[in-house]
């Protein structure tokens, strides 16, 4: 089992979870966060610190798509490993449908 970052996380991009991972497998986009399912040690931690509720087990059904998106993106963007202030509007994005169709970005972010 690994821990995935969903679409709820595009443009919320909440690091809280950064700051509390003990292993440091999160991956950082231009718009969204993702984890490296090989280094993730399966702690949870992450997951209640996500104030978008975007980090869920792979365990849970219909999160292929997600294991896939992580496994393939965390290969590619940097690594981020301290927490960083959310987009001005990621409030207001939080509940929005659709975000990976409307919004998903591959572009990489800063990381650290």
């Amino acid at each position: 089992m690994t821990y995935v970052v969903t679409d709820a996380c595009i443009r919320c991009k909440y690091t809280d979870c950064v700051e509390v991972c003990p292993v440091d497998c999160f991956y950082e986009g231009e718009n969204m966060l993702v984890i490296n399912p090989s280094e993730c040690i399966d702690c949870g931690v992450c997951e209640p610190e996500c104030p978008a509720e975007a980090i869920l087990p792979d365990t849970e059904p219909g999160l292929e798509k997600w294991l896939e998106i992580n496994t393939k993106y965390s290969a590619e963007w940097p690594n981020i490993t301290e927490r960083k202030d959310p987009p001005a509007d990621a409030d207001e994005m939080k509940d929005e449908e659709g975000k990976f169709e409307k919004f998903f970005s591959e572009e990489p972010g800063e990381g650290d």
